[in-house]
Parts: structure tokens; C-alpha cells; sequence
């Protein structure tokens, strides 16, 4: 039995009908690879089964300790049925692309028992007519609560759930798992008086450890090796209010070798810079065709993942942030990525003076039932629609693996990932990368935006105005270089 930690049981205290807070992805797969070509129901569920000992997070279920006076525990469920939590469906015809959005959005906006193993898997059959991908692949919709993973560990459980070759040798390691009984209330009371008690200690230990990392955040600010301005606060626009159970998804995947042309716009920038220029450029087209673009720029959190190499493979979440302006108040794409990569500098420096590993240390030491009653005074008393956002959206940047994967046999064709939204964040982003694409993914409130295809063409739109500013640079560049050459000759001749 292991207690959860604060930013991970802050998860379940947001717990609602209206923001399950849960994280996944859409995986297709194309079963040419696999035996015979085809993969059954019955060959996934026998797949899992044999590499449940490779993932702690599948079998573990919550224990809430009364009147939420501590943080819940994860247990070792008893009671565990795989069948349970992966399901199987099929698409109607033709089974398109947007018919898997619509079906994955539904199985996403449906909560998770958190009296079970906090996971589902739902298997979609009949992906018949999607372009790019070979009729008869199937896919899978992933919901794992966010208490139990972010984005690094939902890596290391999807490796865990796959292989590198499509028939691989039989793990050699035991399943020696063994169920535990639930713990008594009283048992928890009691461990809960005792975390009461000793909880003051921690906040001075972690108040100590803190002070190196403010005081040269202040020493950071005197020598101007970062700002803190006004850009950083967010304005208010449409997806900043209360959402609704309902759920819209989509995505689209870029070659990483465009996405790695365009950073030549600002020298300097990485990749991260250059999705969220996309991300900016598409929310100030959405927005400004709902008449509802701010004159200051919007702004996205971005997770920092502070898992060390240690904690690779634990549960739980080990993440930091930072604001990062996305430029939405510039109309040309090539000013807006070299802003944004000002301000993503900008914003590093100040994290890491801070310490990006003392933020999640922080929340370890914050009073659960505390932790629990804001949440739930936030969401009953309407609060996003009255109190300033603290970011517009949220863009996440996962890698993925460099190399085809696979899962039954079947191959792994593409993948695209899907965020938990609250109160206040009604339009979430994920860069997922595979192979030599990256997939630009949103998850939505469909009450907030009811238009998912404009969006996503406002995605298009956005990368394809950088590429097109990126080649046009690179032929100014070739031009130049060729009308130096010549110079240089007729001064030779």
C-alpha cells in the first residue's frame, strides 16, 4: 500500500461528472504484421494478460481516506477483471476518420470508477475509410486517471503494452503479484492523525529546501536574466469558463523534418517553440473568426517533466510547469515564432532559478482536506466564470518511440493523445511524437467549441503559413548565397 502524492491526489479531489480527470490517447494499428493478418478480441485481451507484470499502475486501485482528512492510497485490487477494462466496439460505415473522433470523444468524456483499477482500454473496430491508413486496422481509445501517470510514466505503461517486434520471445520475468485487502477506516484515521501531526515538519523540511531556489530567483530578477511582465497573465476568451460533460477531439501529424525546417525562422528555437507558434496561430484564427481574439496574447502551460531516471516506470506524477505566451496578438507567423521563443527562454530561466523539482514538492505537503474543499468550491460556485484564468490552454509535448512499435502482433500506425479539462480550461493540447511525424492533438468542450473540424483547419493553416514563411527564407537565403558566389567569380576572372 503507497500514499499518493499531493499534485497526484490534487487529481482526484477535481475529480467531476462535468472534468474526469483522466489522460489518454487514440493508437491505430494495422494487423498485417500479426499472425495470419488479423488480431481477434480474444488475442488483445490474452496479450495484456501476459504483461500485466510489466506495468504497476494497471492492478492498483484508490482507497479514499474518510472526509477526505488525507490523501487516498493506492492497493493492490482483489477483485481485478481485466474484461472489466477493455472493452470492445465497432465503427458504423463507412468508418472514417471523423466517425473515430466522435466515438473516442464519447468514450472519453465518460468518468472512470475510481473503485477500480483508475483504466479503460475500449477496442474500435472498422476503420475502413480512413485515408493513410489499411482497411480492417483497428484502434484503441486509452483513459488512465491522471493520479497515476503524466505524460513520461503514460510512456513507459504504453512500452510496457507494446513490443518491438511483432512476434517477440516470451518475458522472462515472473508474475509474482500478489492482491491486498482494502485497509480498515479505522486504520486509516489513525494513519492520517499521525500524517496530521508530523505534516508541519515536512512543510519546514520542504520550506528549507525552497529558499536556495527563491533566493536566486530574486538574485535572477536583479541581474535581468529574466522578466516577469504582464504578457505572462492570461486574458480571458471563450474557453475560459465552466464546461460541460461533452467532448470533441481531433488531431492532424506533421514530418518532423518540416516542423524542423521552420525553427531556421528564429535561430535558436526548438521544436517545442515551433508547436506553439502552430498553437497560437491557430487559437488567434479560431478566435478571431468568433470575434473573441484579445489584443494581449494568449498563453499555455507547458508541463516540465522532473522524473528522474530512477523514477522511471513509477506511478504518479513528477511534472512542473511553465506560462509560455503564444503569440496570438501577431499576425505573421515568423515574428510570432521568434516571440514565442523569447518568451519560452524567458520562461526556462525563471523555472529553472526557481527549481523546477521544489514545484512538485510543494504540493506534497498541502493539506488534503484543504486541497479537496477548494476544488470542489471552485467547480460549485461557478469561480471560471469569474476569476481570471491563469493560462488560456495547455500544450504538452510527449515523445514518443523513433521506431514502429506493435501490440498483438499489429503494427502502431499513428498516435494521438487526449488531456482532462476543468473549470476554466475548456480547450487542452498535445504534441505526441512517432516515428518521423508529430500529431498536433486537442481535446475540447464541445459547448466551447462545437466546431472541431474549423479548428483543426485552423491548425492546418497555421503550420502550413510557417513552412511556406520557412521555404521562403531558405530560397532568400540560396539566392543570396548563389549572387555572392557570382560576386566573388567575376572578381576572380
Amino acid at each position: 500500500m503507497r500514499q499518493l502524492q499531493g499534485m497526484d491526489a490534487s487529481f482526484v479531489a477535481m475529480e467531476t461528472r462535468n472534468s474526469p480527470m483522466h489522460i489518454g490517447s487514440i493508437l491505430v494499428y494495422n494487423p498485417e504484421t500479426a499472425p495470419e493478418g488479423f488480431v481477434r478480441f480474444k488475442d488483445i485481451l490474452e496479450f495484456l494478460r501476459s504483461r500485466m507484470q510489466l506495468s504497476r499502475t494497471m492492478r492498483q486501485k484508490l482507497v479514499q481516506v474518510p472526509f477526505n482528512l488525507d490523501f487516498p492510497y493506492w492497493v493492490e485490487d482483489e477483485d481485478f477483471d481485466l474484461e472489466y477494462h477493455v472493452r470492445h466496439v465497432a465503427l458504423p460505415k463507412p468508418g472514417d476518420w471523423r466517425q473515430l473522433c466522435i466515438q473516442a470523444a464519447r468514450v472519453f468524456a465518460r468518468p472512470l470508477d475510481l473503485k477500480r483499477p483508475p483504466w479503460e482500454f475500449t477496442v474500435i473496430e472498422g476503420l475502413d475509410n480512413v485515408d493513410g491508413i489499411a482497411k480492417g486496422s483497428f484502434a484503441f481509445v486509452t483513459k488512465v486517471h491522471h493520479s497515476a501517470i503524466d505524460g513520461m510514466s503514460g510512456i513507459d505503461l504504453m512500452e510496457a503494452m507494446h513490443t518491438l517486434e511483432p512476434d517477440p520471445a516470451p518475458l522472462e520475468k515472473h508474475d509474482d503479484w500478489q492482491p491486498e485487502a482494502e485497509p480498515s477506516t479505522v486504520g486509516l484515521l489513525a494513519r492520517s492523525w499521525w500524517n496530521a501531526v508530523t505534516n508541519p515538519m515536512r512543510q519546514v523540511n520542504v520550506a528549507a529546501q525552497t529558499i536556495p531556489g527563491l533566493t536566486k530567483a530574486i538574485q535572477g530578477l536583479v541581474n535581468k536574466d529574466f522578466n516577469i511582465h504582464g504578457e505572462m497573465l492570461a486574458p480571458r476568451c471563450r474557453f475560459n469558463a465552466v464546461i460541460s460533460p461533452h467532448r470533441v477531439v481531433e488531431g492532424r501529424s506533421f514530418k518532423l523534418e518540416d516542423i524542423k525546417s521552420i525553427r531556421a525562422l528564429a535561430p535558436g528555437s526548438k521544436v517545442n517553440d515551433v508547436f506553439l507558434s502552430i498553437v497560437g496561430g491557430s487559437m488567434r484564427k479560431y478566435l478571431a473568426s468568433k470575434n473573441d481574439l484579445p489584443e494581449k496574447t494568449l498563453t499555455a502551460m507547458a508541463p516540465i517533466s522532473v522524473r528522474s531516471s530512477e523514477e522511471k516506470g513509477d506511478m504518479g506524477n513528477q511534472v512542473a510547469a511553465m506560462i509560455a505566451p503564444l503569440g496570438s496578438h501577431l499576425e505573421d507567423p515568423a515574428e510570432r515564432l521568434a516571440y514565442v521563443y523569447s518568451q519560452t527562454s524567458n520562461s526556462k530561466a525563471m523555472t529553472e532559478a526557481v527549481g523546477a523539482r521544489n514545484m512538485t514538492e510543494i504540493s506534497k505537503v498541502s493539506p488534503a482536506l484543504f486541497m479537496a474543499l477548494g476544488a470542489q468550491l471552485y467547480t460549485r460556485l461557478g469561480l471560471a466564470n469569474r476569476v481570471g484564468p491563469p493560462f488560456s490552454t495547455v500544450v504538452t509535448n510527449v515523445p514518443g518511440p523513433p521506431v514502429s512499435i506493435y501490440s498483438s502482433g499489429a503494427r502502431l500506425e499513428s498516435m494521438m493523445g487526449l488531456l482532462c479539462l476543468t473549470d476554466g480550461l475548456g480547450l487542452g493540447h498535445v504534441v505526441q511524437s512517432y516515428r518521423d511525424e508529430a500529431t498536433v492533438s486537442f481535446t475540447a468542450c464541445r459547448k466551447l467549441l462545437p466546431d472541431p473540424d474549423f479548428y483543426i483547419a485552423c491548425i492546418e493553416e497555421s503550420f502550413a503559413e510557417l513552412l511556406d514563411a520557412a521555404k521562403a527564407l531558405g530560397q532568400d537565403s540560396g539566392q543570396k548565397k548563389t549572387t555572392k558566389t557570382k560576386k566573388k567569380s567575376q572578381r576572380t576572372a
